[in-house]
């Protein structure tokens, strides 16, 4: 399970990262916390949204996307499949 602290955002933001995503807050009317460009690969997270927010929709996203695992390491490929894995539970 994935604790709602600022180092498991980081966490998840290094992995997009090294999916070639951009992350970005930004002030936003959108109500799931986090949305995708995919054409840009910039996932827009809503700057306004608790921690909880945040890293809830940028598991989603992560578990939606088709990854290229072999730009991950080792550690990020387990914390993928971790999180694919898991269950979100609000």
């Amino acid at each position: 399970m994935l604790s709602y602290t600022q180092h498991s955002l980081d966490k998840l933001e290094s992995l997009l990262k090294a999916m070639n995503y951009r992350v970005r807050y930004e002030k936003g009317s959108f109500k799931t916390g986090a949305c995708i460009l995919q054409a840009s690969k910039v996932v827009v997270v809503n700057r306004f949204s608790n921690i909880e927010a945040k890293i809830g929709a940028l598991l989603e996203l992560i578990r939606q996307l088709d990854v290229d695992v072999s730009l991950l390491d080792e550690k990020q490929k387990q914390f993928l499949l971790n999180i694919k894995q898991t269950k979100l539970i609000f």
